[in-house]
């Protein structure tokens, strides 16, 4: 199986936990362009929802060649062209969420066949619906930014929101430690995203997090 990939190294390094799995590996491409002189069983794009307009390298490959998309801070209907519909499956790659046992997706067309997904390493395929943020994405960045309100108003502390949260529902995490792994930013914008979409009083990003964001955004080197 003839795969390749782009996207930040710390996404591709989770696609490749799953796809060792599977004994497969993949070519990594630095970028989208001239992705059309290759023939290419599968691409996946880690990074689409950041660039969507990228879309427009990916018309004239072969119509065999499966897409897999990131879209969680995108709904694919607004930047994919009819086209595609059939050669896209739209993927939650958020970082933490590709190296699990499951892969969260959607299709714009056609039921892909499960057992694709599953012979590139993925054990179950759970499909939902083709939308902003997704299932999982969606669930626990409302989380963290009720987290981030609890803070703010002075109830609890992180460490302590951390362990009532892990203690009381038995997630495997707390908000704040989901949060420095996905990344803040990426919080943040997934958060934008589902605000700017659905302007649910739900996804309203508490000052505190947007604050770190920002803070997360200038602390890091050029």
């Amino acid at each position: 199986m003839n795969i390749a990939a782009i996207g930040s190294q710390e996404r591709l390094e989770e696609l490749n936990l799953i796809l060792s799995s599977a004994g497969l590996t993949y070519t990594r491409l630095e970028s989208t362009k001239n992705i059309q002189n290759e023939v290419y069983d599968i691409v996946f794009d880690l990074n689409f929802d950041d660039r969507p307009g990228s879309i427009s390298d990916y018309v004239n490959l072969a119509p065999s060649t499966q897409l897999f998309l990131s879209c969680v801070k995108i709904q694919l209907e607004a930047c994919v062209p009819s086209k595609l519909w059939a050669q896209v499956i739209g993927i939650n790659a958020m970082p933490t969420f590709l190296k699990r046992n499951a892969l969260e997706y959607c299709t714009l067309k056609n039921e892909p066949d499960e057992t694709i997904i599953k012979s590139l390493g993925w054990k179950e395929a759970n499909r939902t619906t083709s939308r902003v943020g997704l299932v999982s994405a969606r669930v626990i960045c409302m989380i963290i930014n009720e987290a981030y309100y609890t803070l703010q108003e002075g109830t609890a502390g992180r460490a302590d929101i951390d362990k009532g949260m892990k203690l009381g529902t038995a997630y495997p995490l707390g908000p704040f430690e989901w949060c420095e792994l996905i990344g803040v930013k990426e919080v943040f914008e997934t958060l934008k995203a589902l605000n700017d979409d659905t302007n649910d009083e739900r996804y309203r990003i508490c000052s505190m997090l947007k604050t770190d964001c920002l803070k997360s955004i200038h602390s890091c080197p050029d």
